[in-house]
This record gives C-alpha cells, sequence and structure tokens, in this order.
C-alpha cells in the first residue's frame, strides 16, 4: 500500500503553491492559433458574466481593432483611460499601469499579452506589466495567439515563413489557466474575406500569405497541443499528490529504463521513434544502485543518459537497491503509460535467469501500466565490463573486532557452562552475533556466525575438543548460526545502504537549498560568483573556477580557487560557446584537466564553471548536483542582469520623461511672458496717443512678464546649483516678521487676487538664517498656494519661533493635493495630474533643497477643513543676541 500514499515532497510543493498563489492574482489566458478567432470577444463575454457576478472588474487595455461586435461588448465595463506618451513626435496610448494599480480592481482585462510597449513605459513588454498586476494580488485576464509562446515561435516560422518578433516565455503561463478559443480555419478565411479580420486591402494579402488554409490546419494543431501539455502538466502535479496506484491514460506518458549496459542506447533510440509516432512526452530513468559503480562503467552510463537528454528525453534519476521498485515509483509519479525494458539475447544463464526475473515482477506489479519488451542490439560503443566486486565492504578492523568479540565471548562461557550446561553458551554465542550485526558490516557478522558456531562445537558442545555433533538439535542449532548470520547482515546492509542513500539525498538537497537561499540574497554578479564558488568548494571539497566574459575573451574572476592555463581556457571558451559539458570525464576535449560545465540559460550564456577532479569521476548524483549549481547559479546571473537592464531601462525612461517634461514645461514657461512682453513693447510702439494709464498697464505688464521670466531662470540656476551641492547658506540673524513680510511686497501683484492672512509674533524675532534663500523658498510656497487654488481664496501665512525651531507655514482653503501623489510633490519636474498650465515642477523641489540646506525640514499635508498646509522647520542652534533698547 506504500505508492498508495501521498508523495510527501509532491504534497508540500502543491501547498507552498497554494500559498503563493494566495498571495497573489490568477492569469487567465484566452488562446488562440492566430488573429481573428474571437479571443478579445470571448474574453469581454465572461467579463460580462464576471460584472453581472457583482464582482469588481475594469478594462485595462482592450484593442477593438475596429470591429464593431467587439466595440459593442466592451461598452458598459469600468475602464482605465490610457496613458498617452510622446515618441518621435507621434502620440501613442498604452495600458496605464500605475492607475490600474492604485485602483486595485478584482479583476483586470488586459488584451494583447505579447505586445511591445512604447519607449518609456516602465516595462519593455506588456506580460512584465501583467506579472506586476498578479504580484500586487489583481486578477488578470488576457489574450496570447500560439505564434506567440517563446518555445512555440520557430515552429510558427517553420510553418508560414513568418518571423515572430513578439513573444511570451513560457514560464509566465506555467500557473495560468488556459481557454482555448477555436475556429475551424474555413470558418477564419471566410471571416478575413468578409473583412472581420483585417481591413480589404490587408486582407487579401494576409489570405496568400499567413492566413492560407494549410497554415491555418497546423496552428490549430500546435494550440490544440499546447493546451494539452498544460493540462497534462497539471494533471501529473495532481496525481503526485493524490499517488493514485495507476495511470490516468489521459495522454500517452513512455518511460524507458535506462542503465550502463551496451543495449540502451538503442532502446533509447526505439523508445524516440515510439514517442515521435504517438507525439507524446517521454522520460528516460536510471535507478542508482547504493553502490558505487567502476569507473569505466559510470562513463558508459553517463553516455546513455546525456544521448537521452540529446534525443529530448526528460532524464530522472533516483536512488533504490530494487530496480522494480525504483521504475515503478517514478512512473507513477510521473503518470507513465508505458514502460520500455529490453530482453536480453546472446547472454549467459545467469544473465537471462536475473532478466526474466525482472520482466515478471514488472508485468506482475505495474498494474495498469503497459509493457513493452523489446529487443535491442549492442551500440557500437564503449561496451561495459563486467567486473567482480566484493560483497563485503567492511574494513578490516571490523574483522578483527568480531573476531576479538567471539573470543571474549567464548572465555565467558567458559564460566556459564559450569553452571548451566552447553545449550546456554550457544544462545550467548547467538545473542552476540544479533548484537554484532546491529554495528558490523555483512562480512564480519558472518564471520562471528561461523566461528562462533565452530567454537561452540569444539569447545561446548559433547563430544568435546571435536567438530563432530552427536544431537540433532545441537547440529539444528548449529545451522541457525549461519542462516541467523546471513539474513542479519543482509537486513544490516540493506538499512545501511538505504541509510547511505538518503542520507546522500538529504545532504544534496541541503546543499542546493543553502546555495538558492545563498544566491537568492545576491545583488550583483560578483556576489553570485562568490556564493557558488564557495558551496562548491564546500560540498566537492575541490578547486574550483568561475570564467567569464571580460573584453572579448574568458578570464578567471579573482574569486576562483583555481587556476585556469591557457589550455583551460580554451577548453572553457569552447563550452562557453557551445553551451556543452566539456573537459574531463566527457566526450569534448577530454584531455583537460578540469570538468567545465557553462552557466548558461536560454537566453544566452554567462560564463563557465570549472572543477578540477584529478583523482575521482563524479557520481552521478553529484554530476546532476553540481549541473544544477551551474543552472541555478545561471539563473540568478541572468536575473541580475535583467535586473540591472529594467534599472537602466528605467533611469533612461524617466531621464526622457524628466527631458520631455522640462522641455514642455520651460518652453512654456519662457514663451508665455516672452509673448506677453513682446505684445506690450508693439503696443507701446505702435501707438504714439496712448492715453497714460493704458502706458502704464502696458509697462506693468512688460515688468511682471520680465519678473516671470526671471523666476523661470533662477529656478532653473538653483536647481543646478543644488545638484552641484554648491548651496551653501550664508547665515546670519534676521528678523523673521520682516523676513515674511518682504516676501510678501515683493509678490504683491502675483498674490492679488488671494486675501492673506498674517499670524505672526508681535515683535521682532531673530533667527539665524540666510535671508536670500529662505525668501526664495517661501515665496515659491505663496506662488504654489496662488496658483493651485481659485481666485478669492484665502492664504494663511504662519511663523513662529519656539523649542530651538523657527516654523514657517503657508495654508490655503482650496481643493488640496491627493493623497497618492503627497509623497512625491517635492520630486524634480513632478506635477499632479490637473494642474494648471505653466509650472515647471521645480519650484517644491527648489523649497526642500533650500531647507534642508539650512539643516530643516518640509511637509505637505492636507489640512482637516480642506486645502493644503505646507510647513518648513528651520533648526535655530544659537540663542539671539540681546537688542539693546532705543
Amino acid at each position: 500500500m506504500e505508492h498508495e500514499r501521498p508523495n510527501p515532497d509532491a504534497l508540500l510543493t502543491s501547498v507552498r503553491r497554494e500559498e503563493a498563489a494566495k498571495k497573489s492574482g490568477r492569469l487567465k489566458v484566452f488562446l488562440g492559433m492566430c488573429p481573428g478567432v474571437g479571443k478579445t470577444y470571448a474574453m469581454l463575454e465572461a467579463a460580462h458574466r464576471e460584472l453581472a457576478a457583482k464582482r469588481d472588474i475594469v478594462i485595462g487595455y482592450v484593442e477593438t481593432h475596429k470591429r464593431n461586435e467587439t466595440a459593442a461588448l466592451a461598452h458598459g465595463l469600468p475602464q482605465i483611460p490610457r496613458r498617452q506618451l510622446e515618441h518621435r513626435g507621434v502620440t501613442l496610448t498604452e495600458f496605464d499601469l500605475d492607475a490600474t494599480l492604485v485602483r486595485h480592481p478584482q479583476l483586470a482585462l488586459v488584451d494583447e499579452l505579447a505586445h511591445t510597449n512604447a519607449p518609456g513605459s516602465r516595462h519593455p513588454k506588456r506580460w512584465q506589466d501583467v506579472t506586476e498586476l498578479l504580484d500586487a494580488g489583481i486578477d488578470v485576464w488576457t489574450t496570447l495567439n500560439v505564434q506567440h509562446v517563446e518555445s512555440r515561435a520557430d515552429t510558427v516560422r517553420q510553418i508560414t515563413g513568418t518571423e515572430i518578433k513578439e513573444t511570451v516565455p513560457d514560464s509566465v503561463l506555467d500557473d495560468a489557466v488556459i481557454e482555448l478559443v477555436d475556429l475551424p480555419p474555413a470558418e477564419l478565411v471566410q471571416r478575413l474575406r468578409e473583412g472581420k479580420v483585417y481591413v480589404p486591402d490587408r486582407a487579401a494579402m494576409a489570405a496568400q500569405n499567413f492566413f492560407r488554409e494549410g497554415n491555418l490546419t497546423a496552428l490549430r494543431e500546435l494550440a490544440l497541443w499546447l493546451v494539452a501539455d498544460h493540462v497534462g502538466v497539471d494533471t501529473r502535479e495532481y496525481r503526485q499528490i493524490q499517488n493514485s496506484a495507476g495511470p490516468w491514460k489521459t495522454g500517452h506518458c513512455l518511460l524507458v529504463a535506462v542503465g550502463p549496459g551496451p543495449y540502451s542506447e538503442a532502446l533509447i533510440r526505439w523508445t524516440r521513434r515510439m514517442a515521435d509516432g504517438l507525439r507524446s512526452r517521454w522520460l528516460a530513468v536510471h535507478v542508482e544502485s547504493p553502490h558505487p559503480l567502476p569507473e569505466t562503467v559510470q562513463a558508459q552510463l553517463e553516455k546513455n543518459l546525456a544521448r537521452a537528454r540529446e534525443l529530448g528525453a526528460q532524464v530522472v534519476t533516483t536512488t533504490d537497491d530494487d530496480l522494480v521498485r525504483g521504475l515503478l515509483r517514478v512512473a507513477r509519479e510521473q503518470n507513465a503509460t508505458q514502460i520500455i525494458v529490453g530482453k536480453t539475447i546472446g547472454a549467459g544463464g545467469l544473465a537471462r535467469l536475473r532478466s526474466d526475473r525482472l520482466l515478471r515482477r514488472l508485468a506482475r506489479e505495474s498494474g495498469d501500466i503497459d509493457l513493452h519488451v523489446v529487443r535491442a542490439e549492442k551500440s557500437d560503443g564503449l561496451q561495459a565490463k563486467k567486473q567482480w566486486r566484493p560483497a563485503f565492504a567492511s574494513s578490516f578492523q571490523q574483522y578483527l573486532v568480531a573476531v576479538g568479540v567471539v573470543a571474549a565471548t567464548a572465555v565467558l562461557n567458559l564460566g556459564l557452562m559450569q553452571l548451566a550446561g552447553p545449550r546456554v553458551p550457544g544462545l550467548v554465542f547467538l545473542l552476540v552475533v544479533v548484537l554484532l550485526a546491529l554495528k558490523l558490516g555483512r562480512g564480519p557478522v558472518l564471520v562471528a556466525g561461523a566461528l562462533s558456531a565452530l567454537v561452540w562445537n569444539y569447545f561446548f558442545l559433547p563430544p568435546r575438543y571435536t567438530f563432530f555433533i552427536e544431537s540433532v538439535d545441537d547440529a539444528v542449532l548449529f545451522g541457525l548460526y549461519f542462516v541467523v548470520a546471513i539474513v542479519l547482515g543482509q537486513l544490516v546492509a540493506r538499512i545501511r545502504a538505504q541509510e547511505q542513500a538518503e542520507r546522500g539525498r538529504e545532504e544534496r538537497a541541503t546543499a542546493l537549498y543553502e546555495l538558492n537561499r545563498d544566491l537568492a540574497e545576491a545583488t550583483s554578479r560578483d556576489e553570485v560568483i562568490w556564493q557558488l564558488v564557495s558551496e562548491v568548494n564546500r560540498v566537492f571539497e575541490a578547486p574550483v573556477a568561475i570564467a567569464l566574459p571580460m573584453s572579448g575573451r574568458l578570464a578567471a574572476h579573482p574569486d576562483s580557487s583555481l587556476t585556469l592555463t591557457e589550455k583551460e581556457l580554451s577548453v572553457a571558451d569552447w563550452a562557453f560557446r557551445q553551451r556543452k559539458a566539456a573537459g574531463r570525464f566527457t566526450d569534448n576535449l577530454p584531455g583537460a584537466e578540469a570538468l567545465h560545465l557553462p552557466l548558461a540559460t536560454d537566453r544566452k550564456a554567462f560564463g563557465v564553471l570549472a572543477l578540477s577532479l584529478p583523482h575521482q569521476r563524479l557520481t552521478l548524483a553529484q554530476r546532476d548536483l553540481l549541473e544544477t549549481f551551474a543552472r541555478q547559479a545561471a539563473l540568478v546571473l541572468d536575473r541580475v542582469e535583467l535586473r540591472s537592464a529594467a534599472e537602466e531601462a528605467r533611469l533612461v525612461a524617466e531621464s526622457e520623461k524628466f527631458s520631455r517634461t522640462l522641455l514642455n514645461s520651460i518652453s512654456h514657461e519662457l514663451r508665455t511672458p516672452l509673448a506677453a512682453s513682446t505684445s506690450a513693447a508693439s503696443a507701446l510702439a505702435a501707438s504714439r496717443t496712448m492715453a497714460p494709464e493704458q502706458r502704464q498697464e502696458l509697462i506693468g505688464e512688460i515688468q511682471m512678464a520680465n519678473a516671470r521670466l526671471n523666476r523661470v531662470v533662477g529656478n532653473l540656476l538653483d536647481v543646478a546649483r543644488l545638484e552641484s551641492g554648491k548651496v551653501l547658506p550664508r547665515l546670519d540673524w534676521h528678523d523673521a516678521r520682516d523676513l515674511v513680510q518682504t516676501t510678501l511686497r515683493e509678490l504683491e501683484r502675483e498674490l492679488a487676487a488671494h486675501p492673506i492672512t498674517q499670524d505672526l509674533p508681535p515683535g521682532p524675532v531673530l533667527v539665524r538664517l540666510d535671508d536670500s534663500l529662505i525668501r526664495h523658498a517661501l515665496a515659491n510656497l505663496l506662488l504654489n498656494a496662488a496658483n493651485y487654488t481659485p481666485p478669492g481664496t484665502p492664504i494663511e501665512v504662519h511663523a513662529q519661533a519656539a523649542d530651538g525651531n523657527l516654523t514657517l507655514s503657508i495654508a490655503d482653503h482650496g481643493p488640496g493635493v491627493p493623497a497618492e501623489w503627497l509623497p512625491r510633490i517635492f520630486d524634480k519636474f513632478f506635477r499632479s495630474p490637473g494642474a494648471p498650465t505653466g509650472g515647471s515642477g521645480l519650484g517644491l523641489t527648489i523649497v526642500k533643497g533650500f531647507v534642508e540646506a539650512h539643516g530643516g525640514t518640509v511637509t505637505a499635508e492636507n489640512r482637516p477643513g480642506g486645502g493644503a498646509l505646507f510647513t518648513m522647520r528651520l533648526p535655530q542652534l544659537e540663542k539671539p543676541p540681546e537688542v539693546e533698547p532705543g
């Protein structure tokens, strides 16, 4: 009943996946064979059903392609306005990720998963936007054509001759729910002719190329296989949890047993041909014995497994001292429906007997799994030579211990025999053999059993000092010594072998866990290399080097513990370019001193791991562990590089955004006062009979425009000073009341439309500050309040010196600042949505810079009764000088 129990590892993996799924959103993909099958239409229909079920749903981005039926379905669903981007003079609309995150619906519809975002977007690809929504706990529905799945892009290119430039990694679809939107090719071609897919001119061209009926049939089959593969993975995961006794034959899955023998390669090729005919996945399974293999046998086994990988098998290795039990365990875990094994041809009698016994057990215990017995020919490669291995692998010291314990027991039994007769010493000898079996190996236990039987017979059984046995009971008891010794030795050897195998699996799992834990914390390439080198050194106890591309050639990283010669670097370069293992114990450049494994992902190679093993070949489990180390390190290096590239892209996007904002705002800020000044000056020059009042009004406009222009240029210069770190306040004693009132007089014209309320100390308040900088900061806060509130809105100015601080605050009764924009209000070039035209987004940045140059702080908040409140706090570390009266 062991195989009917749930697999604990699979159960734990499922629980962890479910916990992760609860924290993140679920992805549903409406998949089609090509454009025009109705993916978006089906998604919108399902969205209306969700909306009727009172689910919070919004359209983040839906592309109707001017199809009236699709556009009609989009009406009635809440939508997030699209974000507009300028690129090379063209206005583009894109999915607004930030607005969707702020809205945070239960479900968001984001069409065209493989779409490439416009330059200036946070992510280059839309699937990355979707990933961020999922991480935020938002469910996402999207659409995708099969040609945009990365693993199918090459096949689509071969079928249609069209190069697919936009792809989605298969890993994005791993945890997704896929719904196939299908349409017969003939109906799709008819829709194309009716203009329901493309406009007429484009439809005619598409019908002659991509949308030929043969192409559509092949794409339809490809989409069906993709969905079937995805469902098959879900079925296998569920079966691993349930661990049902028999396979679920929802699809074919072949399993071929691979060993070090000369017949395995032919079996592998036979299974590959059968898998191609059934279009099914197939496994190459090796059951590793606890006993080590000779070097030549190990080499042949590695060659067989490497050939299986080359032919596309999923290679699985497991450890078990029972071949049949190991094979059937893997078959049930992987939902294999057919097992392929070879039959022995031309072998000796013992080999045939062993093979027949294996086949009978497989046929009896495989249950519903089909069994194929294939006649295989020997491969032309290396033939595994039979080598005798001693059955007893115990040390010489254990044999000495066994002999010594038996001798000591014999001395003890000489005393017991005087009290209880010859039978009691026999039982004591038997007890000693049982106890020795708990500590010693199979060989010493067998020696102890035989020796104790002989000693008991010779010294204790009558007639004594002979090996003759008179009694039948004594003969039976004498024979039991050998039976007990053999049974106990075999049992203990099996238990110890299983214990050793479990300990080895535990050590490998622990090593992999520790490496993943350390790599997860790495933030740079150097940290990844350092963690990888230290972990490989610790686990394999051998010097290791990491070769990385530097200046067009490979060079060893400084953290390496192995020195690479020019010859070794050339081998590493071959492994790097070919993305294959090379060097010692491989078929590629085997004359090298080290084993070279590429650090590569599907995207690119990042370097080579070189391990020096001069005297020993890695076991299969060790080789798998080392390759897993290399793969994990490559994935982390890929992640670090992509993160760096994403950060660079973000910085470039931010830079472009800042540049556009600066150019737009500065051009407006400069053009407006220049236009006003030019218009007023032209009016003055054109009129010779202008009334004095009109002349003064025009002169005032010119002065106001010049003042505004002067502020814009001053703000730019101040920002440049702040970024260069050259703002050093010149501290002196000033009256706080006079500072506020002087600033208000300078802005009298700009603040004319707003009543000003002053709450100032009744008498002079001396504070130590830079009068020019603080007046500039205070002026920016006052102008900000005037620009963002309607005319007639009161503005309050407060000043107070207490507790070692000067507090200056500007309050208004306007609409206030949206709460989500408060943390960014002092950022450079930031202007909240809905802000009035004009303004460069630099005023509050300058306020913050000038106040912080004094060691102070500035805050922004919304008042409970409405309006915004900006507060500057300037520390006063010295007591003001006493002012003499009079």
